[in-house]
């Protein structure tokens, strides 16, 4: 085995992407990609509807255009935050520092705990205006089905932020563990791949 960080045997190797995408973290990381699109662009698209006796469109979730501008908002800024975290699972095994190591395992903790919870303040904020939505503001029921995609999304979403948190956690215990290792056993081999 090489020395060195945990999974840094690697590091400088070519970058293998039948590997990359077999991760368990990078089909999450791609599915709430997917969600995120899904999102914003089913309210962007057909989010917001006006009356026959209107010029003027409003949002479909209860004419709150908050609930509107919080769904395109979360979703475009979790749609960069996806494709910012794929780039760093990517480079990931270049980095040969455990501490350089740790430190991106630990901001994909956090940035991940702060998107499943987002998504579930979305989740409730667009399930309770759409409840409240009244049908005479929507008489020909135009973009029905766009709201319910974009509730369904982000209630997907919830839990692949939740999961992802869960997978950074497990990543990073096994970051921890190879960090302890190497100060007890300074010239020994490294113990995992």
């Amino acid at each position: 085995m090489d020395g060195g960080a945990f999974g840094a045997g690697k590091a400088g190797g070519a970058f293998d992407p039948h590997a990359f995408i077999r991760q368990p973290h990078t089909l999450l990381r791609l599915l709430s990609w997917v969600f995120s699109i899904v999102v914003f662009g089913s309210i962007v698209n057909e989010g917001y509807v006006n009356r026959l006796d209107e010029s003027q469109e409003h949002c479909i979730f209860n004419r709150n255009r908050n609930a509107c501008n919080y769904g395109i908002t979360v979703g475009v800024l979790a749609f960069l935050s996806c494709l910012l975290y794929l780039a760093l699972d990517a480079y990931f095994p270049q980095i040969s520092s455990v501490k350089d190591r740790k430190k991106a395992v630990l901001s994909d903790i956090g940035v991940s705990a702060f998107w499943a919870f987002l998504w579930f303040v979305g989740f409730c904020f667009l399930t309770n205006q759409w409840q409240a939505s009244k049908p005479e503001d929507n008489p020909m029921n135009e973009g029905g089905d766009a709201a319910r995609a974009a509730i369904t999304f982000s209630f997907f979403s919830i839990f692949t932020w939740g999961f992802l948190t869960f997978l950074a956690f497990r990543r990073l215990r096994d970051i921890t563990f190879q960090e302890e290792y190497n100060t007890l056993f300074p010239n020994s081999p490294s113990l995992l791949p």
